[in-house]
């Protein structure tokens, strides 16, 4: 059987999409190439579908290594028998897999190990057939063969698929706290898990990773376990025939093999098994909110003033160009007049169109002093309060070093929150996705997944959103399919030696860029102003024929069937006349200016039944947290977020959202505010 044919049924997918996806990957073309240009082939899929497909294939990749290492490993040891490796090929479950290496495996010597080299093998074997007759053993022998039985049912299918079945069903996780740290000012933080008690499958996804960090903090102690009773009775089930005295003594080693060998094994497994699906759904979380991040409305090139706030070392203030150039970089003091004729100076001097004020400490201060300052002026440009959240990491980076070799880090930071607001993706493209802040639990899951599922969501925006090939810088063009670090430096080279591409046939000339990777890239670079308009759209170079048979045609979404050829279908087509109509159109919407309630500017401020503009600063799978500009967030929780059920947040809110928000409960002392969307 193909590996399509194993992965297609799991994902509710025909085998020949699974299989054509499958193709294209081993082929080298990227996830977003093949959603956006291949849909004849895939039968329209998307790029999720597309992603569990290739997780799928990567995985069945890795489980056929570790199968020819199981059997070569096995065949050292000449015992690989023909029904084994029959067995062994036919498994496509990892843990199956492992199951049946599990009497192969190397390892320590045992107490089994040790009692078969006293040659107690054949009184074991004995016993498990639990004949009628009299054993004739001493306790010590007894005790050597129900160590082999202990280890032999610890190591047998049906058993640990009996306890893995109860474990399924009645698994609880429980928790100690550990009493020399429970004093301790830092264990405060976890004492809502000092004494849980929850059964494992309803336990929600950000508790289990929390629980996990208090573990590995050393705080509390962590067990997971089954109803004892009826893992033994399972147990008893599969291997007692009778009441003998043989009996006796399997029972005796069915009970020694679920505490000492089974139930650690066992447990271990729903361990792991566990974090990994909480860490899924945290990867989900941090993956569509870096999503709906990249895409926030950009403001466009326009003259932007941006303010960095603080109060100690005052406010730092620079002046961008269209472009996103530095031309100015000043300090100002929000309690200073000088600093008020500082501000309207730089208005005016640089002709500022929009204000980006970061929203960290003073944030809310910086905004009124701004407003009062510009009131008194006929310069009125719109205000608007961008995250800051990995500016700072920005700022000290290697990147940023390269772009301002001459400036300290306050200026790269305040740089960083002005080009944010032009235009979000290209600027946040140069941080880390982890050191975004769009998440919680960032540093408790897999970091290889959480990187990998980043850097995907990364990709799959910018080539969604397209690149102009002339202005991009090489951050930017790092994530278009194909490219890589070394190409795009190349482009931008390129670029710099023989000033911008006229058309998209140029790229070709671009040193290591070569046919496949053009194929791979083309459709998601733009040339505005260049000698082809179909070069400012998504329509790959392969389909311009087509295309322009097309945009003559004043009628053909009426007839679009004419046009379908062997390789070239209504979905292609469809595509096609949708950038026809309108071309270079940027999928994001456009900035909008925020104003926070002047009336509130402490928690202390706050009244219940208030209802408050704000912005969604970070959402998780339990409800979303909400600024509203009084120095600490507030959150709604996933039950008052609509009068229906919901499953995540998402469904109902974006990143960086504007909403208006009822207070419902007010805790000053713990500085927390609930909020609500409901009746609004």
């Amino acid at each position: 059987m193909s590996y399509a044919e194993y992965i297609a049924p799991g994902l509710g997918l025909r085998t020949s999409q699974v299989a054509a996806t499958i193709a294209l990957l081993d082929d080298n073309a990227t996830i977003p190439f093949i959603a956006r240009y291949r849909k004849e082939k895939t039968g329209s899929l998307d790029e999720v579908q597309i992603s569990a497909i290739a997780e799928q294939y990567a995985k069945m990749l890795e489980l056929s290594d570790r199968k020819e290492t199981i059997l070569r490993t096995i065949e050292e040891q000449g015992k690989l028998t023909d029904e084994l490796r029959k067995q062994i090929d036919e498994c496509w479950s990892a843990t199956d897999l492992e199951d049946i290496y599990l009497p192969y495996k190397p390892h320590k010597k045992t107490r089994a190990d040790i009692a078969r080299e006293k040659g107690l093998q054949p009184l074991a074997d004995r016993i498990m057939k639990q004949y009628p007759e009299p054993i004739r053993a001493t306790e010590d022998e007894l005790q050597g063969a129900r160590d082999i039985i202990a280890e032999e049912i610890s190591q047998d299918v049906k058993a640990r698929n009996a306890i893995r079945r109860e474990f399924s069903y009645s698994a609880v996780l429980t928790t100690k706290v550990v009493k020399d740290k429970a004093a301790t000012p830092e264990a405060q933080n976890y004492k809502d898990y000092f004494a849980v008690s929850d059964p494992l499958r309803r336990m929600a996804s950000h508790r289990l990773l929390a629980i996990r960090r208090a573990e590995n903090e050393g705080f509390i102690r962590v067990d997971i376990s089954a109803d004892v009773d009826k893992c033994l009775e399972k147990l008893d089930r599969l291997y007692i025939r009778n009441s003998t005295f043989s009996a006796k003594q399997v029972e005796m080693a069915i009970e020694d093999s679920y505490k000492r060998l089974l139930k650690p094994s066992i447990e271990n497994e729903f361990a792991a098994s566990s974090k990994e699906a909480a860490d899924t759904e945290a990867i989900r979380v941090f993956a569509t909110n870096l999503r709906q991040l990249l895409l926030e409305s950009p403001l466009g090139q326009k003259r932007v003033l941006a303010l960095d706030p603080g109060f100690r070392t005052g406010c730092k203030l620079v002046a961008l160009s269209a472009q996103g150039d530095l031309l100015y970089h000043d300090v100002i003091f929000l309690h200073n007049l000088e600093s008020q004729h500082v501000l309207t100076e730089a208005v005016r001097k640089y002709d500022i169109q929009a204000i980006a004020i970061g929203n960290g400490t003073a944030s809310r201060e910086c905004e009124e002093f701004v407003r009062r300052t510009l009131s008194k002026t006929d310069k009125q440009p719109d205000i608007f309060v961008v995250s800051e959240n990995g500016a700072s990491v920005y700022s000290a980076s290697k990147i940023a070093r390269e772009e301002f070799p001459n400036e300290d880090v306050t200026v790269r930071g305040a740089v960083s929150i002005g080009r944010r607001l032009m235009d979000p993706l290209a600027e946040l493209v140069k941080i880390d996705p982890k050191s975004i802040g769009v998440g919680q639990y960032q540093h408790d899951v897999d970091q290889t997944r959480l990187k990998e599922a980043l850097n995907q969501t990364v990709e799959s925006v910018v080539n969604y959103v397209g690149v102009d090939v002339n202005t991009a810088s090489p951050y930017l063009l790092t994530y278009i399919s194909g490219l890589g670090p070394t190409i795009a430096q190349n482009i931008v080279d390129y670029r710099s030696a023989n000033g911008p591409f006229a058309d998209r046939k140029s790229l070709l000339k671009v040193p290591k860029l070569g046919a496949k990777t053009f194929e791979q890239c083309a459709g998601f670079l733009r040339i505005a102003g260049g000698t082809n308009p179909l070069d400012n759209t998504a329509v790959h170079p392969e389909r311009y024929a087509i295309a322009e048979k097309l945009s003559k045609d004043p009628e053909a979404s009426r007839h679009l069937e004419q046009y379908v050829t062997d390789d070239v279908g209504l979905p292609t087509l469809t595509d096609i006349l949708h950038e026809l109509q309108k071309p270079s159109r940027d999928p994001r919407t456009q900035a909008e200016a925020f104003h926070f309630d002047e009336s509130v500017h402490t928690i202390d401020d706050l009244q219940v039944g208030m209802v408050l503009p704000g912005i969604v600063t970070n959402i998780s799978n339990f409800g979303a947290f909400v600024d509203l500009g009084v120095h600490k967030d507030g959150l709604i929780h996933i039950s008052q977020m609509a009068d229906r059920r919901i499953n995540n947040p998402s469904e109902v809110v974006a990143l960086h959202q504007h909403v208006r928000v009822r207070v419902i409960g007010i805790d000053t002392a713990r500085g927390r505010i609930n909020l609500s969307l409901k009746n609004i």
